[in-house]
């Protein structure tokens, strides 16, 4: 099967969309159930897999003990080799993405919320248990967005006009919301399928997009090509600052990791086996940068112990898999 084709068929649960949880129904007596009934409830939740009926992010809690996925209903977290829901509001989140201090995320309020819908920019530091929000709220909703490990710089990319932002395009704040600056994206002109910001760097600035790899040393407003003719998906900037992942898809999934100081070298990563199927989120652990966790189109999760030299699958085709 084509690239083409394959990601024609991908593209509605790829960039766009987000995940959902399953769950199982208990139906209530009209009396209260005996210790013995809820305990046998509690075991069967437990045992119940989370579905991730959608995957639109992936990143890790700043103590390095969680991976966290958003969803349309909330998170769901890896820690210790088990899946669960996290506390917190059980929003629909989008556009999703960690730094040393905070999340941020867009989307849409809860079922039942007061919150104005869409979200425009929020940002939780107390991992995803409550948000604040930062402005354009119920004006814009921002799907492609990545962050500056250190810095706190948020790029996103915007589709229309609103109160803080004149025109489409690529833009970057670095006071949480409050100022935009639009990149000129000079030598960008193919569709952007993702975006990664340099650890320490905030005007360093990745794209993947539909015709290859693309750099900015000044904000987003000169890209130069790093990679030409080849459908680029998702993007890690190395929390080391001196390397790049890239997902890529060719007639087969390919994940990189490019020396930034070496000529742009590619280092190539030996993947688990995809079904048609490839890369489309990357996160690295901030405490063990030896661990690296992927998720894929179709909604298999994989996480890495030894820098992608081996892999354990934590979810396939969005059924989560406990060790």
């Amino acid at each position: 099967m084509s690239s083409k084709t394959i990601f024609t068929s991908l593209a509605a649960t790829s960039v766009g969309t987000l995940l959902m949880f399953g769950g199982i129904g208990v139906a209530t007596a009209s009396t209260d159930p005996s210790v013995a009934d809820v305990q046998a409830i509690m075991t069967l939740a437990q045992a119940a897999p989370i579905e991730l009926t959608h995957v639109h992010g992936l990143a890790y809690s700043t103590d390095g003990k969680q991976l966290l996925i958003p969803s349309h209903h909330g998170i769901a977290a890896y820690v210790d080799g088990q899946w669960s829901k996290m506390t917190g509001p059980k929003h629909d989140y989008m556009g999703f993405a960690a730094t040393r201090e905070a999340l941020y995320s867009s989307g849409h309020p809860a079922a039942g919320s007061k919150l104005i819908n869409p979200f425009g920019l929020i940002k939780s530091t107390d991992t995803g248990k409550t948000w604040r929000q930062l402005g354009l709220e119920g004006e814009s909703d921002f799907h492609t967005l990545a962050t500056s490990y250190e810095t706190n710089a948020v790029y996103v990319l915007n589709y229309g006009p609103n109160s803080r932002m004149p025109q489409a395009g690529l833009y970057m704040t670095q006071t949480d919301g409050l100022a935009w600056t639009r990149a000129t994206a000079n030598g960008l002109k193919a569709k952007v399928n993702s975006l990664a910001v340099h650890p320490r760097d905030a005007n360093v600035v990745a794209v993947g997009a539909t015709d290859g790899l693309y750099l900015s040393r000044d904000a987003g407003n000169h890209f130069e090509p790093l990679v030409r003719s080849t459908q680029v998906l998702a993007l890690w900037f190395d929390l080391d600052g001196e390397h790049l992942w890239v997902s890529s898809y060719a007639n087969t999934p390919v994940l990189g990791r490019m020396d930034l100081k070496d000529g742009g070298v590619i280092e190539k990563i030996e993947l688990p086996p995809l079904d048609e199927d490839a890369v489309a989120f990357i996160a690295q652990n901030p405490t063990r940068h030896e661990e690296l966790a992927i998720a894929t189109f179709k909604r298999s999760v994989y996480v890495s112990q030894d820098r992608g030299a081996t892999w354990l699958q934590i979810a396939k085709g969005g059924t989560t898999l406990d060790k």
